[in-house]
């Protein structure tokens, strides 16, 4: 199975302080060849690292990374369809989005997203934590 992740899980992967950095990384390291992200997802990183953290170099080399772990069509970009079923699913859920659109991208595709975000995606079921143990 697919396993799209958000970019708290690519952050994640990236930043030894993070919860679940281990998690993450072990995830990137060892399942490369299943990993997919969002379009979306390279602005995430480089908004959360290279702006928030002030680490643009750190963003720019996970951005590679996920480009390069995702390549062969698991980068999943932002068409007018998903646009409509992450506002369905925005509204349903109560939740930004953003968010909506990798819950929205798994459910078209039938992937599992992964995700750090516990209040809005985890903790609703529409997604699981880097460190699930039931990955296929």
């Amino acid at each position: 199975m697919t396993l799209l992740l958000d970019a708290g899980v690519w952050v994640a992967a990236g930043t030894a302080e993070d919860r679940y950095h281990s998690e993450a990384s072990s995830l990137v390291r060892e399942r490369q060849d299943v990993l997919a992200a969002l379009d979306l997802t390279l602005y995430e990183v480089a908004n959360a690292l290279g702006v928030k953290h002030r680490q643009p170099r750190n963003a720019e080399r996970l951005s590679r990374l996920i480009v390069r772990c995702c390549d062969g069509g698991r980068i999943a970009t932002v068409d007018s369809e998903l646009v409509g079923a992450a506002v369905d699913v925005a509204g349903r859920h109560r939740i930004s989005a953003y968010d909506a659109a990798y819950v929205a991208v798994a459910q078209r595709r039938g992937w599992q997203l992964v995700s750090t975000d516990i209040r809005d995606l985890v903790s609703k079921g529409l997604a699981v934590t880097p460190d699930a143990a039931d990955y296929p």
